[in-house]
């Protein structure tokens, strides 16, 4: 079984963040330039400020890091560069949360399974496409069209266990 998987946590050992976040708009960028889609610089600012905390990030939350750039943002704009990064396969939200984390794959956008430490609130994002194809088996034996997929599972992460 081949998983793909992404810590977004700032005390993951090893860690190396500068190069994590230049690593994700690199991808971005190569991703929006392959599709034609246009990563304008609010865009590619918000996705940023989303892989800087490497913990899911609130619309609000966004637009108050914005603001403290000097930005004068409104609400509606942060809105629709979240639905921009969403719609690419950049980001993905976190519908318990009400936030959302970035994508460790660009353009897979369809599936996710994230996993959520309820104490240091950190999310790991893992692709299991052995899961993905039960779940369009069990689609197809209900005449179900998939159109997204976000498994959210709340836990407790390795880190703050071995606390």
């Amino acid at each position: 079984m081949s998983r793909h998987a992404h810590q977004h946590a700032p005390h993951t050992h090893g860690h190396d963040h500068a190069a994590c976040i230049s690593d994700a708009l690199a991808a971005a960028e190569t991703h929006c330039s392959n599709t034609g889609a246009k990563l304008t610089p609010i865009r590619r600012r918000v996705l940023e400020l989303i892989w800087q905390s490497h913990k899911p990030a609130g619309a609000y939350d966004l637009l108050a890091q914005l603001g403290g750039d000097g930005q004068k943002v409104a609400p509606p704009t942060v809105y629709r560069a979240l639905d921009f990064l969403v719609e690419q396969g950049l980001v993905h939200r976190v519908e318990s949360l009400n936030a959302f984390i970035g994508c460790t794959a660009p353009g897979h956008a369809v599936q996710q399974e994230i996993f959520i430490c309820r104490q240091c609130g950190t999310a790991t994002e893992i692709n299991d496409p052995e899961l993905g194809t039960r779940i369009q088996q069990d689609a197809r034996a209900l005449g179900f069209q998939v159109e997204r997929q976000t498994i959210e599972v709340v836990g407790v992460c390795r880190d703050c266990r071995a606390l």
